[in-house]
């Protein structure tokens, strides 16, 4: 007997495609954004009883930037991209990532505390090719946390 719609919606894969990006509460439309990592350490160490109870494995939060890329349509008035990298001082700010599911709720979302821009790329030029103009954005991330709604 196939599963129901209730079934289906809780335990076959979210569609990638259907995703929204917010930065300080405010939405913000990328075609990309990858790089998002919540990573720990593992150190291994011997106790005096290794010897008969083995080793153990402890985790530790690996406290570092992330480097994340973000990939956005370049239009006539987003300078959006172009404000944030070139503040005099540069300015962290939170982003959000939120997986949607196909009514566009948030099911699953990245939170990230601090995001700061490092690097600003413009689109390649060629005149024989008719794709979108995309500009890369890469951030460097700390505090990023992932919440299932």
């Amino acid at each position: 007997m196939p599963d129901s719609k209730a079934e289906q919606k809780t335990s076959y894969p979210l569609p990638v495609y259907n995703f929204r990006v917010s930065v300080d509460a405010e939405a913000a439309s990328f075609t990309e954004v990858s790089g998002l990592t919540v990573e720990y350490e593992t150190v291994t160490y011997r106790h005096g009883f290794s010897r008969w109870e083995g080793e153990s494995v402890a985790r530790v939060p690996k406290i570092s930037h992330q480097t994340i890329t973000l990939k956005k349509g370049t239009t006539v008035s987003g300078r959006f991209l172009a404000d944030w990298i070139t503040a005099d001082p540069p300015s962290s700010r939170a982003m959000a990532i939120s997986l949607c599911d196909e009514a566009g709720a948030p099911v699953v979302v990245w939170h990230i505390k601090e995001a700061i821009p490092i690097k600003l790329t413009a689109p390649g030029f060629v005149a024989s090719s008719n794709e979108i103009a995309i500009e890369t954005l890469e951030v460097m991330a700390t505090g990023i946390s992932v919440e299932h709604v």
